[in-house]
């Protein structure tokens, strides 16, 4: 087994040479452009060899649906690497499938407009509340989006906009996204709705946003100071629902991959690693949404706790003029200087006053 530098340093020599890698259906050539460690290698200048077919940009091949590499020594000749690298490759590949959930959650792939879409609206729209992510190509204002996320609480949705275009949201999606009956829980809804709004016209109506939840909540247990930085999702989940860092991992592979690859989304067909990593990203949302909300009405709780014990209580009861404030409400003043005496000697300020936010595995609750 080969250790992680020399792994490493075979995967450094791999790239810019060309490689011909045998898939489960196909097999294709490419130059190798980047090595994603533990994740995927991205090829460019992409041909299939059998039919010589070009693929147009860069292609992405995800560790577990390869098979074979072979690499090309000279002009004419392709040779297999050798049993040590081979054995390199196994490794490398068997990392990259081990980050996958192949479990996973339930998804459908929506990318035409008959069989799958009808009913996927349909039920859709029987929903209550949903969750909501998206998967977006380009710097702002020049965005593009490639997948539309949905999720239920038995299914999650996921609609190639690339393919299925504006049809798909005159057709049904406005009307969900628009529908004020809908809740859509969404984790940052900024780039959602300016993307909804700039290419296809719609407005997306009745949010629960994640990431403001947890920022409110960072607000009420410091005692009304702000964070320097907002939370990201897997933040969120871990802090929030206790989610196991495995369950975590492809929220990180996604990360990476938008820095690394960002136009991977473009890939068509989408790999079912890829699939797996968006059905990962609103299939929390919904529980999600629920501990927050009790999470935000803690304050609201413990304050009718108080209205109720001191009723019970006659010999503390003293009658009061109708509108005047209890002393169980008064008492909130001291908590809130309470938090943020806290909250001062658990952070440190930035020179806008924000506190600096290390890391969610340090934020403490009170």
């Amino acid at each position: 087994m080969a250790s992680s530098s020399e792994e490493s340093r075979f995967l450094d020599d791999l790239k810019r040479k060309r490689v011909r890698i045998t898939l489960s259906d196909t097999q294709i050539s490419g130059v190798v452009q980047r090595v994603s460690q533990k994740k995927s290698v991205v090829l460019e200048d992409v041909s299939e060899v059998t039919s010589g077919r070009k693929f147009p940009g860069v292609k992405i091949i995800f560790g577990h649906e390869i098979l074979k590499v072979e690499f090309t020594i000279s002009a004419n000749q392709d040779n297999l690497v050798n049993e040590e690298h081979k054995s390199e490759i196994h490794s490398f590949r068997k990392k990259m499938v081990d980050d996958v959930d192949e479990d996973g959650v339930r998804y459908v792939v929506i990318d035409e407009l008959h069989e799958k879409f009808g009913p996927a609206v349909m039920h859709i729209q029987q929903q209550k509340v949903i969750g909501i992510g998206a998967e977006v190509f380009g710097q702002i204002a020049q965005e593009r989006l490639c997948w539309l996320q949905v999720a239920t609480k038995k299914v999650v949705y996921l609609f190639d906009v690339l393919l299925l275009g504006g049809q798909a949201f005159r057709n049904g999606l406005s009307m969900i996204l628009e529908n004020p009956h809908i809740l859509k829980v969404v984790h940052d809804c900024r780039c959602i709705a300016r993307c909804l709004r700039a290419e296809f016209r719609v407005d997306l109506t009745n949010v629960f946003d994640t990431q403001v939840a947890d920022l409110m909540l960072f607000y009420r247990e410091t005692g009304g100071f702000l964070p320097d930085r907002l939370s990201s999702l897997q933040e969120v989940l871990r802090l929030h629902l206790k989610l196991p860092a495995s369950d975590l991992s492809p929220l990180c592979s996604t990360e990476s991959q938008r820095k690394e690859c960002p136009e991977l989304w473009y890939l068509r067909p989408s790999p079912p690693a890829l699939m797996n990593i968006m059905s990962a990203s609103v299939s929390h949302l919904l529980p999600l949404r629920l501990v927050l909300l009790d999470a935000l009405m803690s304050d609201y709780t413990i304050l009718v706790d108080a209205y109720m014990s001191s009723y019970h209580n006659q010999s503390l009861y003293i009658e009061q003029r109708e509108g005047t404030l209890p002393a169980e409400a008064e008492e909130l003043l001291c908590v809130l200087q309470e938090r943020r005496n806290w909250a001062a000697r658990r952070y440190s300020l930035t020179d806008a006053g924000l506190l600096r936010r290390s890391s969610f595995n340090t934020h403490t609750h009170i």
